[in-house]
C-alpha cells in the first residue's frame, strides 16, 4: 500500500471511532450528562439553593399585615412577657358609691382598650343615641364649667361623664384655655366625629357652677333617667337663671373685703372705713369700665387707683391713719387668688398649655394693678406724701380681731364668687381655720411666712375637698374664698411702693416675696386636694394614673 493510499478518506464508523478516543479539558465525562441550558449564561449566588435538594414548601399564611398573622419571632412555648398573660389583664374596678369626677379621671387616665364597659344605658332614645346632639350637650356643659374657672381636668372629666352617660364610651375630650374638642369614634373601622367650641366670655359664678356639677352628676347616676331633651332644657335653665346677688350687694361686698383685710395688716376702725370706700369707689369705676367694653387689663387698672387714692389723701392731710393698710385693704380684692390657684393646678396635673394661658392672664392682670397703684403713688410721691414703706414691721398681733377679720373677708369673698347661700357658712369657718393655722405658726412659732402659707393653704385644699365630696360638688366654692385672707397684698403693696420711691432692688424683692407666697397658696391647695384622694380613701378603688416620665429625658 502507498503512501498515497494511506492518506485517503477513512470509512464514516473509522472516523467516529477515532473522534471518541480525543479527549479535551473542556470534554464532558462519560456518564455525566450536561444540562442543556438555554441561549443566555447561567447566573449562580451564594444564596442560591443547590440542584437537586427538595425544600419544604410553609404553608400558606395570611396576607401581609393581617392582624392573624403572627411575629416571625413568636413561638407558642416561650412566649414573650410583652404579650397577655395566661391570666388576662386586670380590669379596673370603678366603686359606683364614689363622686363621678374620681370615676372619670381614672378612666380618662387609661387607654381606650383598658377602659371598663359602661353599664346599660337607660336614657337613650329608640335607634341609638345621637351623636352630634351629645356632643353638642357635652362641649356646651364643657364650656360653663371651663368659664367658670374650673380646671381643665375636672372639666374634662365632666365632658368624658356626660359622653359615657349616653353610651359614647370611645370618645377623646381635650381642653385648652379657650377652645373645647371631642372625638369620637364608634369603632375602629368607622370614621370618628369630632367637635369643637370656642370660649370667649369668662365669669365668674360659683352658682351656676354647682347646678351644671348637679346636671353632670344626675346624668352619670345609673339610677337616674334624664334623656337628652332633658338635658337641654336644665341646661338652658342654667344659662338664663341670674346671679344670686344684686349689683349693690356686690359692692358693698367688695368695701368690706377691702376693710376686713386691713384690719389683718393691723389698721383700726379709721382704716377700715378708708379701705372701705375707697374699694367700693375702684369697684364702682371698674363696672363703669366694664360696661363701656374696657378689657379686663384697663378694668384692674382703674380699680386699683381709688383705694391708693384714698391712702394717698390722708397722708396729705396729715391723719394718723396707716395709709399703707388701706392700700393693701384694696388691693386684697383685686388680686387674681382664683385664676392663679387653677393656673397651677392645671400645671400640676398635665395640662401645660391651659396652665400657661391662665398663668399668663394672672400676670396681665397683676401688671394691671401694678400700673394702676404706681400711678397714683406717682403723684403722691411728687405731693411730697410721707408713705413709710417700713410700716409692715409694725403689724400688731390681735388674735381674735384677726381671726374675726379673716372669717369676714372669706364670706365677703364667697359672696363676690356668687355662691351658693347654703355654702358661705363652711367657707368662712374654713377661711378662719386657715387663718388661726397661719398666724399660729407665723407669728407664734415665728416660722417662715412661705411655709406658713403653703400649710394653711394644704388645710384649705383638704377641708374643700372632703366638703365637695359629702357633698358631690365641685370643690371651688369651699376652697376658693377661704385662701382669700392668705393672698400677698401687703408684700405686693410695699414691693410697688418701693419701686415708686426709686428703690428698685427692695421693692423687686418684695414682689418675689409675693410671687412665692402666691405659689405656695396654689400649691397647697393642690397638695391638700391629693391628699384627700391618696390617703382618705375618697377616690375611687383604682387610683388615677399619673404621667411617668425618665429623670434626664
Amino acid at each position: 500500500m502507498t503512501e498515497t493510499e494511506d492518506r485517503k478518506p477513512q470509512s464514516d464508523e473509522a472516523r467516529s471511532s477515532y473522534d471518541s478516543d480525543i479527549t479535551s479539558e473542556f470534554a464532558v465525562p462519560a456518564g455525566l450528562v450536561a444540562p442543556r441550558g438555554g441561549t443566555e449564561p447561567e447566573t449562580t449566588s451564594e444564596f442560591a439553593v443547590p440542584r437537586g435538594l427538595d425544600v419544604t414548601q410553609a404553608p400558606a399564611a395570611e396576607p401581609e399585615g393581617s392582624a392573624f398573622d403572627p411575629p416571625s419571632t413568636y413561638h407558642a412555648k416561650g412566649a414573650p412577657t410583652a404579650f397577655t398573660p395566661a391570666s388576662g389583664i386586670p380590669s379596673a374596678g370603678l366603686a359606683k358609691d364614689v363622686p363621678w369626677q374620681d370615676r372619670m379621671r381614672t378612666m380618662l387616665r387609661m387607654s381606650v382598650t383598658e377602659r371598663p364597659a359602661p353599664e346599660p344605658v337607660l336614657r337613650v332614645e329608640e335607634g341609638g343615641p345621637a351623636v352630634p346632639r351629645v356632643l353638642d350637650l357635652t362641649l356646651r356643659i364643657g364650656e360653663l364649667l371651663l368659664a367658670g374657672g374650673e380646671g381643665a381636668e375636672d372639666v374634662e372629666a365632666a365632658m368624658f361623664a356626660v359622653c359615657r352617660s349616653y353610651g359614647l364610651d370611645r370618645c377623646e375630650p381635650n381642653v385648652t384655655f379657650t377652645l373645647l374638642a371631642i372625638s369620637y369614634q364608634p369603632s375602629l373601622v368607622e370614621d370618628p366625629v369630632t367637635a369643637s367650641r370656642t370660649v370667649r366670655r369668662r365669669g365668674t359664678d360659683y352658682t351656676r357652677l354647682a347646678a351644671v356639677f348637679q346636671l353632670v352628676d344626675d346624668l352619670s347616676d345609673p339610677e337616674t333617667h334624664v334623656s337628652l331633651e332633658e338635658a337641654y332644657r336644665r341646661l338652658a335653665e342654667i344659662r338664663r337663671n341670674r346671679h344670686p346677688y344684686p349689683t349693690w350687694v356686690l359692692t358693698l361686698a367688695s368695701g368690706l373685703l377691702a376693710g376686713a383685710a386691713s384690719v389683718l395688716v393691723g389698721g383700726g376702725p379709721l382704716v377700715f372705713v378708708a379701705a372701705a370706700v375707697g374699694a367700693m369707689l375702684g369697684d364702682r369705676l371698674a363696672w363703669l369700665s366694664a360696661g363701656r367694653g374696657l378689657p379686663e387689663f384697663y378694668q384692674f387698672t382703674a380699680a386699683a387707683m381709688p383705694p391708693a387714692a384714698v391712702g394717698v389723701a390722708l397722708t396729705l392731710a396729715h391723719v394718723d391713719v396707716k395709709a399703707s393698710a388701706v392700700i393693701t385693704g384694696g388691693l386684697f380684692a383685686l388680686l387674681p387668688g382664683r385664676a392663679l390657684v387653677a393656673g397651677v393646678q392645671d400645671g400640676l396635673t398635665g395640662f401645660y398649655i391651659t396652665a400657661s394661658a391662665r398663668l399668663l392672664e394672672v400676670l396681665y392682670l397683676f401688671v394691671g394693678i401694678v400700673v394702676g397703684v404706681l400711678v397714683v403713688l406717682y403723684l403722691g410721691v411728687q405731693l411730697d406724701a410721707r408713705l413709710n414703706p417700713d410700716a409692715a414691721l409694725s403689724i400688731s398681733e390681735r388674735p381674735l380681731w384677726q381671726i374675726g377679720a379673716a372669717m369676714l373677708l372669706s364670706l365677703t369673698f364667697a359672696v363676690l364668687l356668687q355662691q351658693e347661700r347654703s355654702t358661705v357658712l363652711a367657707v368662712t369657718l374654713n377661711g378662719g381655720i386657715a387663718w388661726t393655722v397661719y398666724g399660729a405658726m407665723r407669728y407664734t412659732g415665728d416660722l417662715s411666712p412661705v411655709a406658713s402659707t403653703a400649710a394653711a393653704a394644704g388645710l384649705v385644699g383638704l377641708f374643700g375637698q372632703l366638703l365637695s365630696r359629702y357633698r358631690f360638688a365641685s370643690a371651688l366654692p369651699y376652697t376658693t374664698a377661704a385662701i382669700g385672707p392668705l393672698l400677698p397684698g401687703s408684700a405686693t403693696y410695699f414691693g410697688l411702693l418701693a419701686i415708686a420711691q426709686n428703690e428698685v432692688d427692695k421693692g423687686l424683692a418684695s414682689l418675689t416675696k409675693a410671687a412665692a407666697l402666691a405659689m405656695a397658696i396654689a400649691i397647697g391647695v393642690n397638695l391638700g386636694s391629693e391628699v384627700s384622694r391618696l390617703f382618705l380613701q375618697v377616690g375611687s378603688a383604682e387610683k388615677r394614673r399619673a404621667a411617668k416620665r425618665t429623670r434626664g429625658f
